[in-house]
């Protein structure tokens, strides 16, 4: 830098007194620049201006200092200074980005803040769900503990009235006053307690309250099986304890078929079916799972007892078969018993009218060749024909093989032809007598007013006075016959051949009196119109005016009087 400051000596002194006497100022730059001559220089002006620009460049890194220690205000020249321009746009610019990212840092603060926030709210809500929770546990613990400390409260105080009772009887120590005397003591009363089972007295141990009474309770004994009830529960019956087991035993209803106690329904209460005769109580469900039925008393059949199957599905129980009628040849002396029944009520049939025992099919054959007649359904057991037919009877009575069915039965066809205005009488077969006999007086009767001009009447007055001869014939059955003779007289009719009638039965049995009172029970409570409502007109008629006088009105009005 030597020969650059020989260059510049003459305008030293004037470069300094400019940076002493003023500021620098951007802007007066070109006032404060030195002049320069070249007449003094072996120069040229290009390598001048190159020697001042790079003594300005290395004054930009070493700032110059005076004798004095004060900083030298350098002087640029017009290309630096549109380089520092152009360092102050790229420095707005770096500001303009720094600007940007601290908006954006902000912003994103910002979202911090607020997820901050949000997460705050969430821990605070589950917070107070988990102290609601816990005050609800609380609760309950509290509750719970107070339930506890009743309970236990309870059972303190039944003890400390336990020992009180215990204690009633028990004299105090004495008592004394200031001066020694003993006070005089009074007794504490305790009522007398009374056995209601032993009439003893009851101490101050253990005893029962119930039933209105106080008891021992070795007193309190069931009444089935005499044994104290020491249970909680039982059961009464006429004023009287059973254990509950005892009860159910003596009181509760059993199915008469399958031998168990009747169930309850859904309500809780004892359902049951019985027999509006026999009152034979069973168990609803055997009237759908196929127990079988007598088809002559109506009754169930037990479980584990025998019957037998008739050849048509029929089920005859072994009691109602010790009377039964198999075939028609058995039946003839029935037969003639009946025609005797009417003679004696001087209701005689002259016309040896057939009678013929068959099988359901061959009845019902019969059945739908008959023009005439009102028939008993849901099963016709007897007809009174009046047309010309063949009929297949049962000619002699079948054996009992394997399995109580019937196995050997003997049948023939029997043309009947028509002699009078009936032309013979068919009875359904395997009957009991009393059965069979009633469905014949029946039918008999149906013959008696053909033959007799009766004209064609309405099914209530003609299946009624026949149903009202059946019951009839089934009362003399019964009994003595003295109600029948009763009848008879009043209708001006000879009781002789009735109380002849009755004197030829024989004993009969227990069951079979039971037998004949089940048919005329059915009789009297049948519910059809022609057969029960008619009955129940013509039995009143002629237990008011006599046999005789309410056929005779028959005739005449074709109604009962």
């Amino acid at each position: 830098m030597g020969w650059l400051t020989k260059i510049l000596k003459g305008s030293s002194r004037k470069y300094s007194d400019g940076q002493v006497n003023r500021r620098y100022n951007r802007e007066d730059r070109s006032l404060d620049t030195p002049s320069y001559s070249a007449d003094g220089s072996d120069f040229d002006k290009e390598e001048i201006e190159c020697a001042i620009a790079l003594s300005l460049s290395e004054q930009e890194h070493v700032i110059p200092h005076d004798d004095k220690g004060k900083k030298v205000i350098e002087y640029k020249s017009e290309t630096e200074e549109e380089d520092d321009d152009d360092d102050e746009d790229e420095d707005d610019d770096d500001e303009e980005y720094t600007r940007a990212q601290l908006e954006a840092e902000e912003e994103e603060e910002e979202k911090k803040v607020a997820q901050a926030q949000i997460e705050e709210e969430e821990k605070r809500r589950a917070e107070a769900e988990l102290e609601e929770t816990e005050k609800q546990l609380a609760k309950a613990r509290l509750e719970e503990e107070e339930v506890r400390r009743a309970k236990a409260q309870l059972e303190e105080d039944e003890q400390l009235a336990k020992a009180l009772q215990e204690s009633m009887n028990v004299g105090s120590p004495p008592r004394y006053d200031d001066s020694g005397s003993v006070f005089p003591s009074y007794p504490f009363l305790v009522p007398s307690r009374i056995c209601t089972g032993c009439r003893a007295e009851i101490g101050h141990g253990r005893f029962l309250s119930c039933m209105g009474g106080v008891w021992h309770p070795e007193c309190f004994c069931c009444n089935a099986c005499d044994k104290p009830i020491i249970d909680y529960e039982f059961s009464m019956s006429g004023n009287r304890p059973y254990h509950k087991l005892c009860y159910k035993e003596q009181h509760h209803p059993k199915c008469d078929v399958c031998h168990n106690f009747i169930p309850t329904n859904s309500a809780g209460l004892i359902e049951y079916r019985a027999h509006p005769f026999w009152m034979q109580k069973y168990c609803p469900s055997h009237e759908r799972d196929g127990t079988p039925r007598c088809c002559s008393c109506e009754r169930m059949e037990p479980k584990d007892t025998k019957y037998l199957i008739l050849d048509d599905g029929r089920k005859l129980c072994l009691e109602c078969l010790d009377s039964a009628i198999m075939d028609t040849h058995e039946c003839q002396p029935l037969y003639l018993e009946i025609r005797e029944f009417y003679e004696g009520l001087h209701m005689k049939v002259e016309q040896q009218i057939p009678m013929l025992l068959v099988e359901r099919s061959a009845l019902n054959e019969a059945m739908e060749g008959e023009k005439h007649g009102h028939h008993h359904l849901p099963e016709t057991r007897g007809l009174c024909l009046s047309e010309e037919q063949t009929v297949t009877t049962v000619l002699r009575r079948p054996k009992i093989g394997a399995g109580y069915k019937l196995i050997d039965m003997i049948t023939e066809p029997c043309r009947l032809v028509r002699r009078c205005e009936v032309t013979a009488i068919l009875i359904l077969y395997g009957l009991p007598r009393l059965l069979t006999g009633s469905i014949l007086a029946h039918e008999m009767m149906h013959a008696w007013l053909r033959l007799n001009g009766y004209p064609n009447l309405r099914p209530e007055v003609e299946e009624g006075i026949c149903q009202v001869l059946a019951h009839m014939w089934l009362e003399s059955e019964t009994y003595a016959g003295s109600t029948l003779i009763d009848i008879a007289s009043s209708s001006s009719s000879s009781s002789s051949a009735v109380a002849t009638a009755s004197s030829k039965k024989g004993e009969r049995s227990d069951f079979e009196k039971k037998l004949g009172e089940f048919f005329k029970h059915q009789i009297e409570s049948d519910s059809s119109s022609a057969y029960g409502d008619g009955f129940r007109q013509g039995n009143q008629a002629v237990l008011t005016h006599g046999l005789k006088r309410t056929l005779d009105h028959i005739r005449l009005t074709g109604t009962f009087p």
